[in-house]
């Protein structure tokens, strides 16, 4: 072979890699790095051929569209390096449960698409209550920590008359899945559903006063069991005072503070109550610390108080079950998250605190210093005032210790 031949053999063997490489690349561009699943810009072509070829054939063609419900509160408990675990976890358990010919796509964030060419829309929809079952049972996380999941599941089907391309299915689907929200998530709709529930609207306006009565008396009986549930839990935090004499009368006496301070802060009413109930609930955890760490005198270990900081957690983990409780999880979570950073459990800084973890943080503080401890006696209240007015801007936000000190002018 002579240096010509071997030349153009070269340039043909690089020709072929260059082409190889390229096709993947390519192939990665349609993939989610984080679950391996396709993306959303292979969902926009793929459909478009599916439909295409599902309406010359005459052929039927579904899509399953899910949502994980509450998924944002997995993020703001327990950090974006966990919710991204439990994302790859559940793409790896949809792989599992679809037909070999379904194609799998991350939508977005937490929203999935199931494309099922040539399932019709009972059999979809019967896929859907399989998964909803199976995710609803199995446990997400690690050792350390786990999860249950909740899910929204839509299902969009064609043959339909209004549908004549691909991406309208996909739109049908985003409709319903909005209706489940609206129904409080964790279950299965399809188009022939919501038509249900809109004959069932109408007929409500037929509906005699004995049948208005009976459902206005359901409706205050599921207020009423909402309530209970919430008292239980107070009721179990209770508890604490039978572990921990100093918690249980501390948190009544943070309750007043923390809610004053949202009053003072003009924060609209349904964050004022939020607060009020993360301000009852912040100390649950301890629950689950040793009495010897909580009623020991002596300066804790390092172990010991890292044990101690596992608190915040040990409550989010016995509430997160509860979805009455769900907007209340990042108040706990972080009411010893610092100002400048350097608080626990995940060092978040500043405006990245939520407000009402700011003014608990505040409240739980000046009601400690204030109090006999195991290991001090309690500081006058004039010394715990300068003490929260020295660390406002590095333990805590200066707007609520602002608010804090008007507070307590008042009371002198």
């Amino acid at each position: 072979m002579n240096k010509k031949t071997q030349r153009f053999s070269e340039i043909e063997r690089l020709n072929k890699e260059v082409a190889r490489l390229k096709e993947q690349l390519d192939l990665l561009a349609l993939k989610d790095p984080l679950t391996g699943l396709y993306n959303h810009r292979y969902l926009e072509d793929a459909i478009e051929v599916e439909f295409a070829r599902a309406r010359r054939h005459g052929q039927t063609l579904s899509i399953i569209m899910i949502d994980i419900d509450y998924f944002k509160s997995i993020n703001d408990v327990y950090g974006h390096p966990f919710g991204d675990m439990i994302l790859k976890q559940f793409s790896d358990q949809i792989k599992r449960m679809v037909r070999r010919y379904d194609i799998t796509v991350r939508y977005g964030g937490e929203e999935f698409v199931i494309m099922c060419p040539g399932a019709d829309c009972a059999g979809t929809k019967s896929l859907a209550k399989r998964i909803l079952d199976a995710i609803n049972l199995y446990n997400f996380g690690n050792n350390e920590t786990a999860v249950k999941l909740k899910l929204s599941l839509a299902v969009a089907c064609y043959p339909d008359g209004k549908l004549t391309k691909g991406m309208d299915l996909i739109e049908t689907a985003d409709k319903i899945l909005s209706r489940i929200k609206e129904r409080g998530g964790n279950m299965v709709y399809a188009e022939e559903d919501l038509d249900k529930r809109r004959k069932e609207s109408l007929k409500k306006k037929d509906e005699g006063p004995e049948v208005k009565a009976l459902k206005g008396r359901i409706d205050k009986l599921t207020k009423r069991a909402n309530e209970s549930l919430l008292e239980a839990i107070f009721a179990f935090a209770k508890t604490i005072e039978l572990k921990d004499h100093y918690t249980g009368s501390h948190v009544e006496r943070s309750v007043h503070y923390a809610e004053e301070i949202a009053r003072e802060m003009r924060l609209p009413k349904d964050e004022v109550e939020n607060i009020k109930v993360a301000s009852i609930l912040h100390d649950l955890g301890k629950i689950g610390i040793s009495e010897k760490i909580l009623h020991k005198r002596a300066k804790l270990t390092q172990e010991e108080f890292d044990t101690i900081k596992r608190h915040p957690q040990i409550a989010i983990d016995i509430i997160r079950p509860i979805h009455a409780l769900h907007d209340i999880m990042p108040l706990i979570l972080h009411h010893h998250e610092k100002w400048n950073g350097e608080g626990y459990p995940h060092g978040l800084k500043a405006h990245e605190i939520p407000i009402g973890a700011r003014i608990i943080a505040v409240a739980d503080v000046y009601q400690a210093l204030i109090t006999d401890r195991p290991y001090r006696k309690k500081f006058p209240k004039e010394e715990a005032i300068n003490i929260i007015k020295k660390e406002s801007g590095s333990h805590f936000d200066p707007k609520i210790v602002a608010a804090f000190l008007k507070i307590i002018g008042r009371q002198k």
